[in-house]
């Protein structure tokens, strides 16, 4: 028999050819050899490919970092000198939200319903009912920058009729800094105005005022002119140019009332300003009052023979901020005089009030404020007094007032609060000045 290894034919049917063991196995082993060496090289280009995509990543990690950063610069930028064009310009500003919007012109309102009493002295002996402060704000854009402002008083703790009276009433020329390229530094404001000198006028509505009495100072006014107002960093400005005369529509004497305010915001805790005015010569037999309200009443004139009277003042503000309150304080510097040829009626007037102001657990908030007034040889002081006693035939030569306040409030557009004063002071003749205090209570609203 022939051994069938020999035979060619006898290997397979179809003369396939023949490769030895060692071979086949050599084969095997290159080819797992290849194909890990394959894998290799591919698992390396991943990497390789991961590593590239992670860099890119990267990029666009600190690019979008970068602007986030450069937006929130900017932001910051826009929130500080939005703070700085409100706080310079010295205006009780229509509340922004809120109201009614008809069409591009937004309305909205803020006052107050109250019980007010005092002492057999005072300006509400009988005990009185009675809206208090109760405003309608109008605002709308005109063109670009430029703003329309309008404050209806419908009834003002001032006014004893119910006669509707206007407030202010201006053109806001905005960022007009534009000019030279910068945003903020320059503004201008025409119309009636807000004399913008110290700070407790900002803080005199309803809504606003911690207490529901003022200071015993209580500088503020509405006056027509023009205000230029601004920021420059830290630091803002207020300047306004008015008629000073009380008559509100026609001013009698050329002499121009001047008030001027610096302020410094260091950071979002403090703030300081100092500021300066003097009212003008006023006409008094044709205005009889300047524009300006102090001590309850307006500056006018001393001498029965005189013609012109003025008033110049400085004052220094600051307050302290925290996350629950504030405590502020001011004090300041009048000099009276006119010129009545038979006496010499100057007057030097010193006057200073601190605040303070916490809120509490469950909406509650206290309030208290201390203030007094110095008049050497006495002035028209009114306080919480009778009226036509201490405005017209009585003068002061000291005043203090203590007020002590408790509130709720239910929302930042309804609040309620209640109020009790202590006031008293001492007239030319040495008179006491005891029954004048106030117990107060109100509700105070906006929309």
């Amino acid at each position: 028999m022939r051994n069938p290894l020999n035979n060619p034919k006898g290997r397979d049917s179809k003369n396939a050819p023949w490769f030895p063991p060692c071979f086949a196995v050599l084969t095997v082993f290159l080819a797992t050899a290849l194909t890990g060496h394959a894998d290799d090289a591919k698992l390396a280009d991943e990497v390789r490919l991961l590593r590239e995509q992670n860099a890119l990543l990267q990029q666009q990690v600190q690019k979008q970092g970068s602007v986030l950063d450069a937006l929130t610069q900017k932001v910051s930028e826009l929130e500080t000198s939005s703070a700085a064009k409100e706080n310079s310009s010295g205006e009780n500003a229509a509340p922004t939200q809120g109201g009614f919007n008809l069409g591009k012109v937004n309305l909205s309102a803020e006052g107050g319903v109250a019980f007010f009493n005092t002492g057999p002295d005072g300006f509400a002996p009988h005990s009185d009912f009675r809206v208090d402060d109760a405003r309608l704000f109008l605002e709308a854009p005109i063109w670009n920058e430029v703003y329309f402002f309008s404050d209806i008083d419908l009834a003002t703790r001032e006014n004893n009729g119910l006669s509707t009276q206007l407030g202010e009433l201006y053109l806001d020329f905005q960022d007009a800094s534009q000019l030279w390229g910068k945003d903020s530094q320059w503004n201008v404001r025409a119309g009636r105005l807000n004399i913008p000198f110290g700070e407790e006028y900002q803080n005199r509505y309803a809504m606003e005022n911690p207490l529901i009495s003022h200071s015993l100072a209580d500088f503020w006014g509405i006056d027509p002119g023009v205000e230029f107002y601004g920021a420059l960093g830290k630091f803002s400005y207020v300047l306004a140019v008015q008629n000073g005369g009380g008559m509100g529509v026609q001013d009698f004497d050329g002499d121009k009332s001047v008030t001027a305010r610096v302020s410094f915001d260091p950071n979002a805790h403090w703030h300081f300003s100092v500021s300066g005015m003097r009212t003008g010569d006023v006409d008094s037999p044709h205005e009889y009052t300047s524009a300006t309200w102090f001590g309850n009443g307006w500056f006018r004139a001393l001498g029965p023979a005189a013609v012109k009277f003025h008033a110049a003042a400085v004052e220094g503000d600051l307050t302290a901020r925290w996350k629950s309150g504030h405590v502020s304080a001011n004090g300041g510097y009048v000099r009276y005089g006119d010129d009545d040829p038979t006496a010499n009626d100057a007057r030097d007037i010193f006057y200073y009030s601190v605040e303070a102001e916490q809120n509490l657990p469950k909406k509650f908030f206290v309030a208290a404020r201390f203030s007094q007034i110095f008049a050497d040889n006495g002035y028209p002081l009114v306080g919480f007094g009778n009226f036509n006693d201490y405005f017209n035939n009585v003068l002061t030569t000291e005043l203090w007032r203590l007020s002590l306040g408790l509130g709720y409030r239910f929302s930042d557009r309804l609040a309620l609060k209640t109020e009790y004063s202590f006031e008293q002071g001492k007239t030319v003749g040495g008179n006491s000045r005891g029954n004048e205090n106030f117990l107060g209570t109100e509700a105070v609203f906006k929309f």
